[in-house]
């Protein structure tokens, strides 16, 4: 016995219209994406900058408090089993490097925004 009702039948039926619809628009007509001509003044310079500055400053208040909370953690499970300390400090260590890691990711593509010549 099937607990789906005609309102969820038909739901699903539009839904499925739906994508079916979207993909033969995507498979008839891909030139139109294509055709575009780009804009006279490239934005990406002035933009660079800006995009830059606010992803190293998230990427840099997350990480910090990735590595606070990572820190805290560590600390208080060695406080709770003592004889585990350095199998936890191990762990923790490699927690702060990848943490870390995701941060330099952000420095390498803020250089790359930064000092990149855009597309023309």
């Amino acid at each position: 016995m099937s607990l789906a009702t005609p309102k969820d039948d038909e739901e699903e039926g539009l839904v499925r219209r739906s994508l079916t619809l979207a993909g033969m628009a995507v498979l008839l007509f891909p030139g139109l994406a294509l055709a575009a001509d780009g804009p006279a003044g490239s934005m990406v310079g002035p933009y660079a900058v800006v995009v830059a500055g606010f992803a190293m400053a998230f990427a840099a208040g997350l990480c910090a408090l990735g590595q606070g909370r990572a820190i805290a953690s560590a600390v208080d499970a060695m406080a709770r089993q003592p004889g585990a300390a350095a199998r936890i400090q191990t762990a923790m260590i490699i927690g702060l490097a990848l943490i870390e890691s995701l941060a330099i990711y952000v420095l390498v593509v803020a250089m790359i925004l930064l000092f990149v010549q855009p597309i023309k």
